[in-house]
């Protein structure tokens, strides 16, 4: 943790992270993207946070956010890891706005879709193309693992930012896993700096094909967890 804090302190990475709270507060005045905007609180909970999964992603991967609303953890990764490229999905268009905003004006290697995230999984573009997808405070694991691993390669990566409660719904999302074509390698209990929170890190490893009915759509991720 003291490695990303001090990182996120450092040259033009400190640079670009002033630069991307910058821009979060002045379009919060607009949309609401985040609760949080003090920015010692920002810098622990959200910026901080996003890079503790930093490790799941391989080098020069190509991956996939669902649900990104302001960006985390995909324009915290980026900012840090600039080798990985990224495809935001987000269904909201005046967070998309802010998306692309952000992404132009710092310069990050991304592309943003205003889609949800079971429409992209049945898209021939997006299905099955990408080496990880990740998502933070979406939806319990079970539902989330139908959003994202539609997206995922065989051999790719699905990777959950969770809180407190990430340890109850990773056990209750192997039979998620199993329907879907993947497998539980790495959970992670942390505590943040600051008793800024308990948030649980969590990754499948894609095994094999999703099959061709999932995602269901029409709500029944949410409404019918697997």
């Amino acid at each position: 943790m003291q490695d990303y804090l001090s990182r996120i302190g450092e040259g033009e990475t400190a640079e670009k992270f002033a630069a991307f709270y910058a821009l979060l507060c002045e379009y919060n005045k607009k949309v609401n993207l985040t609760r949080i905007t003090d920015e010692a609180d920002c810098r622990i909970k959200h910026f901080l946070d996003s890079l503790s999964g930093e490790k799941y992603f391989p080098q020069g991967a190509n991956c996939a956010e669902v649900g990104s609303g302001g960006g985390f953890p995909s324009l915290p990764l980026l900012i840090y890891r600039p080798d990985l490229r990224f495809t935001l999905f987000e269904s909201v268009e005046k967070k998309c706005v802010f998306l692309r905003m952000a992404v132009r004006e710092l310069g990050l290697s991304a592309q943003v879709f205003c889609l949800r995230a079971e429409d992209a999984g049945k898209d021939a573009r997006f299905r099955e193309k990408f080496d990880v997808c990740c998502a933070r405070a979406v939806a319990r694991l079970n539902t989330l693992a139908e959003y994202c691993l539609p997206l995922v390669r065989t051999g790719g990566r699905f990777v959950a930012y969770k809180g407190a409660s990430g340890e109850e719904e990773a056990d209750e999302c192997a039979h998620a896993l199993s329907v879907l074509g993947a497998k539980e390698f790495a959970r992670e209990r942390f505590s943040l700096p600051e008793g800024a929170g308990e948030r649980v890190l969590f990754a499948a490893e894609k095994i094999s094909h999703t099959p061709a009915a999932y995602p269901r759509g029409n709500g029944k991720e949410r409404s019918r967890p697997l």
